[in-house]
């Protein structure tokens, strides 16, 4: 499988089916099994892991902030892989951390706690975080858990803009069916830990493979506004509604 640069992929499959694992193992923070995961033409396990955070930054799922962090304070932990004995912080490094707020539309936040923000906020903050290591790889785990629809949304098409601005490449993992074929550029449908589908989003988002990834029955339709197609799951309720009559 291989991870078509400038474009955003989103990794999607039942619970429990290795979405995370994969993340996690293209980031190098699990050594695969088999084979290997190869990076600007080098094998990624071989390479030192300062190095490769300034190639490819991960957002786990849920990150835990430190307890009195400023937003500015957390964001700013994106220019450690550029941080040595020699080098310490500079001019760049602060361009880096004032522009990342900015793009995520928290540097009105730059002095405020981390934890009186709400989650929407938090996790704008952890992004931005990301995008201080300026790396063209950008790998996030269910970065909309928990949040409502319209923070959801708004995330969403913030990391879509990064990507097509930018020339950024993104992976990300997500549950949502709808918001993944809505934002993405390519799918990845995993089962039992095996990819059995990656491409386009109108060429492997189809019915036949939902009902193998998720064994869902589902309904295929466009979305009349974006072209985009939208699955719609097959209830099963019963055709005729019951009614209560109050007496």
């Amino acid at each position: 499988m291989k991870i078509v640069t400038g474009k955003t992929s989103i990794i999607i499959g039942a619970n429990g089916c290795g979405k995370s694992t994969l993340l996690k193992t293209i980031a190098r923070v699990l050594k695969p099994q088999s084979g290997c995961v190869i990076l600007d033409g080098q094998d990624i396990a071989k390479t030192k892991t300062k190095q490769v955070a300034q190639k490819l930054g991960l957002l786990p799922q849920g990150p835990v902030t430190p307890e009195g962090l400023t937003v500015k304070e957390l964001v700013s932990q994106g220019r450690y892989p550029h941080q040595s004995f020699l080098r310490q912080w500079s001019r760049a490094d602060e361009e880096a951390v004032c522009q990342a707020m900015q793009i995520c539309d928290v540097a009105a936040l730059a002095d405020a706690l981390i934890d009186n923000l709400s989650g929407g906020q938090r996790q704008r903050c952890w992004i931005a975080m990301v995008l201080a290591q300026q790396t063209d790889f950008i790998l996030l785990d269910e970065p909309t858990t928990f949040l409502d629809l319209k923070v959801q949304i708004d995330l969403m098409r913030l990391l879509v803009k990064l990507v097509n601005e930018n020339n950024r490449t993104l992976v990300m993992v997500l549950h949502d069916l709808n918001l993944a074929a809505a934002f993405a550029d390519r799918l990845i449908m995993l089962k039992a830990g095996q990819v059995l589908h990656h491409g386009p989003v109108d060429q492997v988002f189809c019915a036949e493979n939902i009902k193998q990834i998720f064994d869902l029955d589902v309904e295929i339709m466009l979305d009349p506004r974006s072209q985009r197609p939208l699955c719609l799951p097959h209830l099963h309720l019963p055709t005729t509604p019951h009614f209560v009559q109050a007496v």
